[in-house]
């Protein structure tokens, strides 16, 4: 009886770190880059992780930044003065 219930107890632990991680993931948490993919209908949108919330997300680029570019707040893609960033 008490080793079932230890079993129960680690797997209800396990369950829990588990369901956490899924969440932190989904919230982008482990997550690198200056910009996140938004599905849009049949197409997606690449908007920056500081987008200005007055810009529409169809405003925002349906390609991802290429190497030495980046997405400004208002959804311009232009060169990166900073030098990579990933």
């Amino acid at each position: 009886m008490f080793f079932r219930k230890k079993i129960r107890i680690f797997f209800g632990i396990f369950a829990l770190l588990l369901a956490g991680l899924v969440v932190a993931d989904s919230n982008g948490v482990f997550d690198s880059k200056p910009y996140r993919e938004v599905p849009h209908g049949n197409h997606s949108h690449y908007v920056p992780n500081d987008r200005d919330p007055n810009v529409s997300i169809s405003d925002f680029p349906t390609r991802p930044p290429r190497e030495g570019e980046r997405i400004t707040p208002t959804g311009e893609i232009v060169p990166d003065t900073l030098g990579e960033w990933w």
